[in-house]
C-alpha cells in the first residue's frame, strides 16, 4: 500500500486539484482515494491498470465534492510552463506566453472535453481507459477528443491572432 501511494501519489493529487480547484480539497480527497483504495484492493479488476483504477476513484470523489460546492469552477492547472533549463531568456519567455496562451484557452473548453483532453495528454491515459475513468463509452470519448481538438485549434488561432494584432 505504501508503494502504491508513493507511486501514484502526486499524479492523482494533480487530477484531483484541476477537478477540485483547492490545494486543501484535493489533499483531504487524496486520502479518501486512497482509504477507498485499501478498503477495495480485493476487488480491483485487474482488467484496468492500477493508476486508471485510482483516477477513476479520484473522479468520483471530486465530482462529489464539486456537487456539494457548486461555487466551484472547472480550472486548467496545466504543467505546461515549466521551462526547460537549457532555454535562453527569450526562449523561456517565448513558451511561457505560448503555455499560458493554451492553458487558458483549455479553460474555455467544456468540462467534458477538457476532461478528456487532460486524461489523454497529461495523464498518458489510452481511449479505452479514459472511457473507464469517465464511464462513457469509446466512441464517446474519440468524439469527445476530435471535438475538443477543433475547438482547441480554433481557440488558440483566435487567441494568438488576437495576441500578435
Amino acid at each position: 500500500m505504501q508503494t502504491l501511494f508513493a507511486r501514484h501519489r502526486v499524479a492523482v493529487y494533480r487530477w484531483l486539484l484541476r477537478l477540485v480547484k483547492e490545494e486543501a480539497l484535493a489533499e483531504d480527497l487524496l486520502s479518501e482515494v486512497f482509504l477507498d483504495v485499501w478498503r477495495q484492493a480485493a476487488s480491483f479488476e485487474a482488467r484496468a491498470s492500477v493508476s486508471t483504477w485510482l483516477l477513476a476513484i479520484a473522479r468520483y470523489k471530486a465530482f462529489s465534492a464539486r456537487r456539494r460546492r457548486t461555487e466551484l469552477e472547472w480550472d486548467d492547472d496545466l504543467a505546461l510552463s515549466v521551462a526547460d533549463p537549457a532555454d535562453g531568456p527569450d526562449s523561456v519567455l517565448e513558451k511561457k506566453t505560448r503555455a499560458e496562451l493554451v492553458r487558458q484557452c483549455l479553460a474555455r473548453l467544456s468540462p467534458e472535453h477538457g476532461e478528456v483532453i487532460d486524461l489523454v495528454y497529461y495523464h498518458e491515459k489510452s481511449v479505452g481507459e479514459v472511457a473507464r475513468i469517465v464511464g462513457i463509452p469509446e466512441a464517446t470519448v474519440k468524439t469527445r477528443m476530435f471535438y475538443a481538438r477543433k475547438k482547441l485549434a480554433e481557440l488558440v488561432a483566435g487567441a494568438q491572432h488576437m495576441h500578435l494584432g
